[in-house]
């Protein structure tokens, strides 16, 4: 029977996962190489493969900790929530995940295509799944586009750009705060969709 991984053993794979990111992030993917992943983090390169055997599951595990981060941060909105409010609170779930997970993103964004097709799969899979449920709320939210496919997928991909760019710009003190970013995105996503599901009605009435 196999024994169990110790606590030290799983905070110093995390401690690894987080000081690789960093410098995926800022040097990228291909230009790190493990020794400067294993000087980064203070262990030797014999002790670091003996947590990761090469980048490559490194990479995978930065993007699928991180996914996960943020599918667990979304599931945990009350689901008895409608229409806007739960769009709202999955706005301000994923924009939350987001703290202190720059380096992260910035790697799923520019690095996850590095990897094999068999180990994207899994990422990719839980992408969509986040994509879904968005999908989801924004049809809850903004029922004249629920039905029209070439409006809401547009619409969803369109919301995460807004919510995948903002660490471009985002500064914790700066004039905007995450709860004031999630509503001027919520309203520009709902107010701006609505308008859009009304020129389809009406362009429909038009060449009837």
């Amino acid at each position: 029977m196999a024994r169990p991984k110790s606590a030290e053993h799983d905070s110093k794979r995390r401690e690894i996962l987080r000081r690789s990111a960093k410098l995926f992030a800022q040097n990228g993917y291909d230009r790190t190489s493990m020794a400067e992943v294993a000087s980064a983090t203070g262990v030797s390169k014999a002790l670091l493969y003996h947590y990761y055997v090469g980048k490559e599951n490194l990479l995978f595990d930065i993007l699928h900790a991180h996914l996960q981060d943020l599918m667990d941060a979304v599931r945990a909105v009350d689901r008895k929530l409608v229409s806007r409010a739960r769009l709202r609170a999955l706005i301000g779930a994923v924009l939350d995940a987001y703290r202190d997970a720059d380096d992260e993103h910035k790697i799923q964004i520019n690095e996850l295509r590095k990897l094999p097709i068999a180990r994207k799969k899994d990422l990719i899979a839980l992408e969509r799944a986040l994509v879904s449920i968005f999908a989801d709320a924004i049809a809850g939210a903004i029922p004249s586009i629920a039905g029209n496919q070439a409006l809401l997928k547009p619409v969803t991909m369109s919301l995460f750009g807004m919510l995948n760019w903002h660490y471009m710009w985002f500064r914790e003190k700066g004039p905007v705060s995450r709860d004031d970013y999630a509503d001027m995105v919520t309203t520009l996503l709902i107010e701006g969709a609505q308008a859009l599901g009304a020129e389809t009605r009406n362009a429909r009435k038009r060449s009837a």
